[in-house]
């Protein structure tokens, strides 16, 4: 039952007591959120710690444990009585990394989806007036785009802008009820990240309240008034922003001091030549050529639309090339189809782990056994015993929180997703190991475990062909970085060239000034 507690407060948003369990597993342990008008608050934690749990509890996505208690603005109810009804009406808006706009609309028509469209006599849409209700909500959140636009030609900020506008253009002002921010820039480039939040702090400015979560910690830095962390679903610490630095935040996230997330590169890497391309045509890509080692990790750097993916689908057959050849540990290897490429000992972790590289409605057992089912299968049966035994296994070596086979895997965390990704393709003990993008949306402490697993991979014998937009991820992580422009190889790096800076230069620089 809810309550009107009466009254305007700086306190907009208070959890008491908030708790949440799956299958006797306590994923939230009475966490204590209190946010203030006006307030950018973040809400930090490694993958695994609650805090996608504790949004999607306040979201009334998840019931909660009874016994906690949620207050927003003048609503008041018990925990475990919290719905998405009672969070719409208390001012709670979400906008997760996925804004979840419809590009084929456009932007006028994005913003009346949920509110609806202005009509004239007879119930037919009122164009005109519903683009000028559209540009009236665009100046007021400062978004310089056309009621007429389509959204699929927006800038992904102001896509992302666009959601928030539509999430809070009903409200009185720019200033009421909470807005809860899930990951917004996780796919933003570095320039399009600065125009969002340059938006967001006027936003609070204007006294928008905003819970705002995100692994960017130079970021938080920046844009945070206060910062809490979870840890192991308890609340560790509610700080001021203020004289907090990146290593302090880490610390916090961990529970240690991280003194390297990259690990040891080795001093040297085999002659040995696993894979060879030569030629290799398909899609933006023309003519690549290039050689890898083995227990060699090597980069591919390159802006969107370079056609770093396409390189990895292309080995993974899931894009047969339209010219080339290729030869894997010496023999000729042309995959058509993924089934070919796995056979012949190649395995790739895909950029979209939601649609592309996890069974979200399987369990975290059933996920790591997908690609090895046939070792289960004896006698007509499956062995279940045999594969309950091994992914419990995996759960522990690859550090998977809750330390169990049986969730659901779609309910857990990001970076515990990519490590069942990780650890179904790895337990595979692969020849060539592709990985797009294989930390991305994933906080510092998950990022370092991944990175372990991937060079002990690299020790057992798997070579590596990693694509990353992350040139600091490149240059530590990587023995050698090939740089793709437009399709081409267009520069490699090694040694000392192996720096942020000089692959941002490499990948940026323009065809005439390289040449």
């Amino acid at each position: 039952m809810t309550e009107n507690t009466g009254g305007a407060q700086d306190v907009v948003l208070r959890t008491t007591g908030l708790s949440k369990t799956f299958a006797g597993i306590t994923v939230l342990r009475d966490a204590h959120l209190e946010v203030t008008r006006g307030e950018i608050h973040a809400l930090l934690g490694g993958n695994g710690s609650g805090k996608s749990t504790l949004i999607k509890v306040l979201a009334g996505v998840y019931g909660a444990d009874a016994g906690g208690r949620i207050d927003v603005q003048d609503i008041s109810a018990p925990a475990d009585e919290w719905s998405p009804t009672v969070a719409r009406s208390a001012g709670l808006h979400f906008v997760h990394q996925d804004p979840a706009v419809f590009g084929p609309l456009t932007v006028a028509e994005n913003l009346a989806i949920g509110r609806g469209f202005v009509q004239s006599v007879g119930g037919r849409i009122d164009w005109p007036a519903s683009r000028r209700r559209a540009a009236e909500v665009l100046e007021r959140f400062s978004i310089d785009v056309s009621p007429k636009t389509l959204v699929s030609n927006l800038r992904p900020a102001d896509r992302t802008m666009l959601s928030i506008a539509r999430a809070l253009q009903d409200q009185e002002g720019a200033h009421d009820g909470v807005l809860v921010l899930d990951e917004p820039t996780a796919s933003l480039p570095a320039w399009e990240v600065d125009i969002l939040l340059a938006a967001l702090r006027k936003y609070a400015a204007a006294g928008q309240t905003i819970l705002y979560v995100s692994h960017r910690l130079p970021e938080i830095l920046e844009l945070a008034d206060r910062v809490t962390v979870l840890r192991d679903g308890v609340q560790v610490a509610t700080r001021d922003v203020a004289g907090l630095d990146e290593r302090t935040l880490v610390e916090l996230i961990a529970g240690r001091d991280l003194e390297r997330v990259f690990p040891e590169r080795p001093d040297t890497v085999s002659d040995d030549v696993v894979l060879s391309v030569r030629g290799l045509s398909a899609g933006p890509l023309k003519d690549v050529d290039f050689d890898l080692h083995r227990g060699e990790v090597l980069g591919v750097a390159g802006l969107l639309g370079s056609g770093r993916t396409t390189l990895l689908r292309s080995l993974f057959g899931d894009r047969p090339a339209d010219s080339g050849e290729m030869t894997l540990q010496g023999t000729r290897f042309a995959p058509r189809r993924p089934s070919a490429a796995m056979k012949a000992g190649i395995a790739m972790v895909p950029e979209d782990r939601g649609s592309e590289g996890l069974f979200g409605s399987l369990s975290v057992r059933e996920n790591l056994s997908a690609a090895t089912v046939s070792r289960y299968w004896s006698r007509a049966r499956l062995q279940h015993g045999r594969e309950r035994g091994d992914a419990r296994d995996l759960v522990t070596a690859y550090g998977v929180r809750p330390a169990s086979d049986v969730p659901v895997a779609g309910t857990l965390s990001g970076g515990n997703q990519q490590k069942i990704v990780m650890a179904r393709w790895l337990r595979r003990e692969p020849v060539v190991l592709l990985l797009d993008e294989p930390t991305q949306g994933v906080d510092v402490q998950a990022r370092s475990e991944i990175y372990e697993h991937i060079r002990r991979a690299v020790a057992r014998g798997s070579s590596v062909l990693l694509v990353t937009s992350d040139f600091e991820e490149l240059a530590h992580l990587s023995d050698r970085v090939v740089v793709l422009r437009e399709g081409r190889v267009a520069a490699e790096a090694r040694g000392d060239d192996l720096d942020p800076q000089r692959l941002t230069e490499l990948s940026y620089l323009s065809k005439e000034i390289s040449a």
